[in-house]
């Protein structure tokens, strides 16, 4: 809708998946599509692991049969917005840390996300370990998640080892922009320009 024609990758194959219905705590347990429940919104809750394993498991089937179809696991990206860039931390950080790069767009971990810990025991472990560099967008103007939350997320991994870039939109809501989109676009190609192929 933002970017029309100018957002398609012809060397890229693009997916979308839906996240599942399940009851949402914030909604009073009504059925939403979430990729994982939330006791609360707020970064001072604890994670829902009873939801958030489970899919991740889901999402690594989906990437592993991307690369039993022949698509290296060095040239995908996996990304989205506020729940779903939250979903791809997980999985790009904790169970797929061979991936081309990760993006978030509106999102967040939790203060005591299980993500910190395996992060700072692979840190304290001295192995080192290449993650896949970070994308991250965040609305100053963002009245679900607010930009401070987005920032300390961001803080927190670059502590831990990710390199990562962040980017500020002075009125922007919990939304996507043009401008976001036109760098998002930008960054995939720059990671994984078609000359790679």
């Amino acid at each position: 809708m933002l970017m029309g024609e100018r957002m398609a990758f012809p060397h890229l194959k693009i997916m979308f998946p839906t996240a599942p219905v399940r009851p949402y705590t914030p909604l009073n347990g009504e059925l939403s599509h979430v990729w994982f429940n939330r006791f609360g919104i707020r970064p001072d809750v604890p994670e829902d692991l009873q939801t958030i394993e489970p899919m991740a498991k889901e999402i690594n089937k989906l990437i592993e049969q991307q690369v039993a179809n022949g698509i290296p696991l060095n040239r995908i990206i996996l990304g989205g917005f506020s729940m779903g860039g939250a979903m791809a931390l997980h999985v790009g950080y904790r169970y797929m840390p061979g991936l081309a790069g990760v993006f978030t767009l509106s999102s967040f971990l939790n203060e005591k996300s299980v993500l910190y810990d395996e992060l700072q025991k692979k840190k304290d472990s001295g192995g080192k370990s290449v993650l896949p560099p970070l994308f991250m967008c965040h609305g100053e103007r963002d009245d679900l998640v607010s930009v401070g939350w987005g920032e300390e997320t961001l803080n927190r991994l670059t502590s831990l080892g990710v390199t990562a870039e962040f980017h500020r939109f002075p009125n922007m809501l919990h939304e996507l922009k043009k401008k976001e989109m036109e760098m998002l676009y930008s960054w995939v190609n720059g990671l994984l320009k078609s000359d790679k192929l």
